[in-house]
């Protein structure tokens, strides 16, 4: 499935949205003022997916979601300003970014607080690579309600394959540790090419084949599955 959608005309909201406004809602700081004023150009408030516009149930998590276009004034992008703008605006965002021909959609899985129902916890961002302006696009995929659509449209923005009864909140958190274990892989693999004691390199090499068996694990088989063989062999050599 393509992260790429042709939404409904029904659905066009077409709202600048004013840097200034996203600064009153955060209490933006000097530094993300900054950023806002030299990596982007505009944002527009394209469409937005409700049960009037697109026919719809709404869900206790996702009542709205709303699809903003940035256009950029370079290619890269600080993803404090995505979190400036989800902090700003209390529904789940689709975010496309446009420059210099080219765009891609990118989306943190955002959610109601379990312990504050008014408050929004927000992942790392899901992101596709850059494609060209006139690339294709493809109709909203068929759900029940906003918040199977809403799950669908993230899904297609994550690099690893559900496992076997994973929810999408599960596979966010797990798609989050794989991230946070391939890093520890990295820097252990940075120690390892700068120790130069042969007694200490066995040492971080016995450091690198786990962490990169867990990693393998998360992949395969899921972090609760994973976590638990991890416990079990920790018992093992205690």
């Amino acid at each position: 499935m393509t992260a790429f959608f042709d939404y409904p005309k029904g659905a066009a909201f077409g709202r600048v949205l004013p840097k200034n406004k996203i600064y009153e809602h955060t209490g933006a700081s000097t530094a993300l003022k900054d950023l806002f004023i030299t990596q982007v150009d505009q944002i527009v408030w394209k469409f937005k997916l409700a049960p009037e516009t697109i026919n719809l149930a709404a869900t206790r998590s996702v009542t709205e979601i709303q699809i903003f276009a940035i256009s950029l004034r370079r290619a890269d992008l600080d993803l404090e300003v995505l979190r400036a703008i989800d902090r700003a605006i209390p529904f789940p965002l689709i975010f496309e970014l446009n420059w210099s021909g080219k765009r891609k959609v990118i989306a943190a899985f955002k959610r109601p607080s379990e312990a504050d129902f008014t408050k929004w916890v927000v992942s790392e961002y899901f992101e596709t690579d850059w494609v060209e302006e006139a690339a294709s696009r493809q109709t909203l995929p068929i759900a029940l309600n906003l918040g199977a659509l809403y799950e669908q449209m993230l899904t297609a923005l994550m690099p690893e394959h559900a496992s076997p009864d994973e929810d999408i909140q599960a596979r966010v958190a797990r798609i989050e540790t794989i991230r946070v274990k391939a890093r520890e892989v990295d820097r252990i693999k940075a120690r390892l090419d700068r120790e130069k004691q042969f007694n200490k390199r066995v040492e971080i090499n016995a450091e690198l084949r786990e962490a990169k068996q867990h990693l393998a694990e998360i992949q395969q088989n899921g972090l609760a599955n994973a976590d638990s063989r991890q416990s079990a062999a920790s018992e093992q050599k205690e």
